[in-house]
């Protein structure tokens, strides 16, 4: 059965373009966070208290926001009236950029699925800092962890990454209750090349000497094209680098279950990348200790049921959201035990 959103909001969204309808939302979202009886009224999707502790972060509940929706993180105080027990902004470059050209954001209705090719978007490091100091000063921080998702810039070449996520890094750490190290979109060239063995550990252990004082969680966010040699190699430089917690997964490059006359260049998320998604979780709870955050398929209660029962401590959702609205967050928490 159809909720209100699905029967009445989606609707009007899906008649625009993606992209528009995205931003149109986040404007929403964003004049809502400034204005405290709208905010009030959002409490009501908000899910009872199933609070969790993870790498020393306290979650009033295990569902989250991923990263992509807000990527400058302009709507927390919504997104946590809304009833997220966190919130993962970004991804954040080093450089401001205006990602890919356009169009670049395409819905799959019948698979319930997007296609993206954004590019990492977004206004920057420097000046999202210079926001989110401001939201802190302001009083209206939201209650609920951040997490803030870093990539690397689009011009910088891959063997100058660690740099480029270092100047990240500097500028956003303090404000963050954990840092995502994105090395896994499929949309920045060569950026996946970061997710073997000597490149992550380069770039680990840079952040991890300019995260001395007040150490903040470090987290690393893979992709689910992986092989087991491959997956291997991750879970063992991350072990190796005290890494925090793994997010499984950013969107797949395996398009074979969409129709050719509806298929696009770029990432895909969604009811594709579910299976694949649950079982990257139960291989690296098979192989070690380091904790999961599951995105990727998280549509319903099913699905985010699935990812509990493979391992996973957290969820987050995003194109889960597009489809079923705010409500999804209550009914996910419904089945967290």
């Amino acid at each position: 059965m159809k909720n209100g959103y699905e029967r009445v909001v989606r609707p009007l969204l899906f008649s625009i373009d993606p992209e528009s309808a995205h931003h149109f939302t986040i404007a929403c979202l964003r004049m809502a966070s400034n204005i405290d009886p709208i905010l009030r009224a959002l409490g009501r999707f908000r899910p009872a208290a199933k609070p969790t502790k993870l790498f020393g972060v306290d979650f009033p509940n295990p569902i989250g926001l991923a990263a992509g929706l807000d990527k400058n993180g302009v709507a927390l105080p919504a997104w946590a009236a809304l009833g997220f027990g966190f919130i993962e902004i970004g991804t954040i470059t080093a450089k401001a950029q205006p990602g890919n050209p356009k169009p670049r954001i395409f819905r799959l209705p019948e698979q319930r699925a997007l296609i993206n090719r954004l590019g990492f978007n977004n206004d920057g490091a420097d000046a999202i800092a210079r926001r989110l100091d401001k939201l802190k000063r302001s009083g209206r921080w939201p209650s609920v962890p951040v997490g803030i998702n870093i990539g690397k810039s689009m011009t910088t070449p891959v063997a100058d990454a660690a740099a480029d996520y270092l100047s990240s890094f500097r500028l956003l750490r303090g404000l963050a209750d954990y840092i995502v190290l994105n090395v896994s979109s499929p949309n920045t060239p060569g950026l996946r090349e970061l997710q073997g063995a000597e490149a992550l550990d380069g770039l680990l252990r840079g952040i991890a000497e300019q995260n001395v004082n007040s150490p903040k969680p470090i987290v690393v966010k893979i992709a689910p094209d992986l092989d087991t040699n491959q997956l291997e190699q991750i879970i063992a430089t991350c072990e190796a680098n005290q890494v925090a917690a793994i997010i499984a997964t950013n969107t797949t490059l395996d398009h074979s279950s969409i129709p050719t006359a509806k298929d696009e260049q770029g990432g895909l998320s969604g009811g594709p990348v579910r299976e694949k998604s649950t079982m990257l979780i139960r291989n690296i709870v098979a192989r070690s200790t380091i904790p999961v955050i599951a995105s990727g398929g998280v549509l319903d209660a099913e699905s985010a049921r699935e990812k509990f029962e493979a391992g996973a401590r957290l969820v987050q959702v995003y194109t889960g959201l597009i489809y079923r609205g705010p409500g999804l967050v209550r009914e996910i928490a419904d089945v967290v035990s």
